[in-house]
C-alpha cells in the first residue's frame, strides 16, 4: 500500500468513527432525600401509557434488569415493596430538505481543448454540458424515544423517586430499534440510582 493511501486511510478513521458514535441520552431525575435503595419491585405499566403490548414488555424487562443492577429484586406480584410505572414514547421528525427531485446543471471543460485544438468528444467549443440528477433520495427521519419511570411505595402510593430519559437517532439505524433504544435508556436512567436530583445531564 503506498503512502498516499495509507494516509487517506488514517483520516478517514476518525471520520467513521464520529458518523457512528452513539447519540448521547439526555436524563433527569426527581427523588426524596433518601430513597430506598433495596427491596422487591415490580414494573407495571403507567395510567395512560399506550397499550402496545410487546414493545411495552421491551421496556418494562429493560427496566427491570436495570434496577437489578442497582439493588432491587425483581416480583411480577402484587405484593411488592415497590412499583416501577413505566411509559414510554416514539416520535418523529424530519432530518433535512428532500433534494431527490434536484436536476442541478453541470458545466465542464470537454476534449476539444488538446493539441491541435480540434473538436473530441462530439463537444462544440470544448465545452460539454451535463444534467446530473441526486439519487440520495429522502432524508430520513429522526426519531425521539423517550422513557418515564416513576417508583412508589407499594403499602401507601407515595412517589419515592421519578426519571424521564429521551435520545434521538437516525430512522433505520440500529441505535433507533425498540430493544436498542430500551436497554440504552434504562441503563442511562437507572444507572447511578438514585443520582442527583433535579438536575438534568447527557450520558453517552
Amino acid at each position: 500500500m503506498s503512502k498516499r493511501l495509507i494516509l487517506a486511510a488514517s483520516l478517514a478513521l476518525p471520520l467513521a468513527a464520529c458518523a457512528t458514535a452513539a447519540p448521547p441520552v439526555e436524563v433527569t431525575r426527581f427523588h426524596i432525600d433518601n430513597p430506598a435503595r433495596s427491596g422487591s419491585l415490580a414494573v407495571e405499566e403507567m395510567p395512560g401509557n399506550p397499550d402496545v403490548s410487546l414493545e411495552f414488555r421491551t421496556y418494562a424487562s429493560a427496566v427491570s434488569q436495570a434496577f437489578q443492577q442497582v439493588g432491587f429484586t425483581p416480583d411480577d406480584g402484587k405484593q411488592s415493596d415497590y412499583v416501577a410505572l413505566v411509559s414510554f414514547s416514539r416520535s418523529f421528525r424530519p432530518s433535512g430538505i428532500d433534494r431527490s427531485s434536484d436536476k442541478p446543471v453541470s458545466v465542464g471543460v470537454g476534449g476539444g481543448i488538446g493539441s491541435g485544438g480540434g473538436r473530441r468528444g462530439g463537444s462544440f467549443g470544448g465545452l460539454g454540458v451535463g444534467v446530473g440528477i441526486n439519487l440520495s433520495g429522502k432524508p430520513k427521519d429522526i426519531v425521539t424515544t423517550q422513557l418515564h419511570v416513576q417508583v412508589r411505595r407499594r403499602s401507601d402510593s407515595t412517589a419515592i423517586w421519578e426519571g424521564r430519559a429521551s435520545t434521538e437517532a437516525k430512522q433505520g439505524s440500529p441505535a433507533a430499534q425498540p430493544a436498542t433504544a430500551a436497554q440504552k435508556l434504562a441503563t442511562a436512567l437507572i444507572g447511578g440510582y438514585p443520582g442527583e436530583s433535579g438536575r438534568t445531564i447527557n450520558i453517552k
